[in-house]
């Protein structure tokens, strides 16, 4: 080889050498989120009401005379008076960690706080008193994904870590991350009425409840199980039983009269309650799968189906259900939708949240031939409860109190916002 050709091979190969070298190293971005820790004793100290806070994140909504009962997700509580629906006053904020679904009895208070159930007397809603705790009864809410966290120990929240990994192409993918677990979202981990014996009055849930009451029992429903609990003293709930559903992918309850209608990702059952402390099954309803709220009056059950990144399928529609024959109801109609989640009735008038569309008011005079009624304008609209004239509707940027007293005309009365 002459010196004239050998110049330029020597450095095509050193070349060749250091694009090898920089291949060899790479840097891959990656957000993960580590827990943080509270013992049981802690998280339960933390039970007790506090001055009013800003809303952040609401979840589920519940209704008892006066007051609405705000989630904000797994941290607590917000009691807003709407006595003057013009406006609603944010009045006490109860802290329970963990807390994502709640029921209101007489004066007592019920929510999850983490695997617990605790009772607390809101009588005065600034001194809220912790009655009871029930210890690990919704064991669905310890986080799993491989995770296996100490007995003793609740992970109360998840802290986002960014960080950068400098390794060899595909080291950093199976890099063990201690004390943390990798993954897009900290989302991704987890997630009525009577005149009872004791002369307590229960309160309203909304559509995406997994709590619901029907006289002095409270139900509950998990991903594969229904639990019942005795409230006859509304201070001291007690377990009775726990009832398998072993098609699992529940998400709600809805109880009417001596009925309860349970929602999942594959359908709709009905169970007989009329033996409080014993509900059987009576029949079912099954559609493609989706996530699925449910409602029912004494003919007809309206069932919401949706679809979106939390929710598998590729359907969006709302099922009108004929429940005449508990023991094998069928559908009436199904009615297209955009994306539709909570929804709500009274009297003819069926109110439903659509996602982008917004809350749609409609006419089921006819189930087989609904009319709309008007629309209005909320963004992604999450829950609502109609009640005496006014719909609490629930969204991305706050609580709204809809006047529908004149249904044609139906509009916003007031908003509570969510903070920036």
């Amino acid at each position: 080889m002459s010196s004239r050709t050998a110049v330029p091979a020597l450095l095509t190969l050193l070349c060749l050498l250091l694009s090898s070298c920089v291949k060899d190293v790479v840097k891959e971005r990656y957000t993960f989120y580590r827990p943080v820790y509270k013992t049981k004793a802690q998280v339960r100290a933390e039970a007790r009401s506090s001055e009013p806070v800003p809303i952040d994140e609401p979840g589920k909504i519940f209704i008892k005379g006066n007051h609405v009962f705000l989630n904000e997700v797994d941290k607590g509580i917000h009691i807003i008076d709407i006595s003057n629906p013009s406006s609603p006053r944010n009045v006490a904020f109860v802290k329970i960690p963990g807390a994502v679904d709640m029921a209101v009895r007489g004066d007592i208070l019920y929510a999850d706080c983490y695997t617990d159930l605790v009772a607390m007397d809101i009588s005065d809603p600034r001194n809220a008193v912790v009655k009871t705790f029930l210890e690990g009864v919704f064991p669905h809410r310890i986080y799993s994904n491989g995770f296996v966290a100490d007995t003793n120990l609740v992970i109360t929240e998840w802290k986002r870590v960014d960080t950068v990994v400098t390794g060899s192409p595909g080291e950093a993918d199976i890099m063990p991350w201690r004390g943390g677990v990798l993954f897009g979202s900290p989302r991704a981990m987890s997630q009525q009425s009577g005149a009872p014996s004791s002369g307590a009055v229960n309160g309203t849930g909304g559509s995406m409840a997994r709590f619901g009451l029907l006289d002095d029992r409270l139900y509950t429903v998990s991903f594969d199980d229904l639990k019942v609990f005795r409230t006859s003293d509304p201070a001291k709930p007690s377990f009775v039983r726990s009832v398998d559903l072993r098609q699992g992918d529940i998400e709600t309850i809805f109880p009417y009269r001596d009925r309860l209608f349970i929602g999942s990702q594959t359908g709709m059952f009905i169970y007989d309650a009329s033996n409080r402390d014993n509900p059987v099954r009576l029949g079912e309803f099954t559609h493609a799968r989706a996530c699925d709220p449910v409602i029912a009056d004494d003919t007809h059950a309206y069932v919401t189906l949706r679809s979106n990144m939390m929710c598998p399928g590729n359907v969006n529609q709302l099922d009108v259900v004929d429940i005449r024959q508990l023991n094998a109801p069928k559908l009436v109609k199904t009615y297209p939708m955009t994306g539709p989640s909570g929804l709500s009735k009274d009297g003819h008038l069926l109110f439903v949240c659509d996602g982008k569309s917004g809350l749609r008011i409609m006419d089921v005079s006819k189930p087989e031939a609904m009319q709309p009624v008007r629309t209005i304008d909320i963004a992604e609209p999450y829950d609502v409860i109609a009640w005496n004239g006014i719909a609490l509707v629930t969204a991305r940027d706050g609580l709204f109190l809809v006047d529908y007293t004149n249904p044609s005309n139906a509009g916003i009365r007031s908003r509570i916002n969510v903070i920036d």
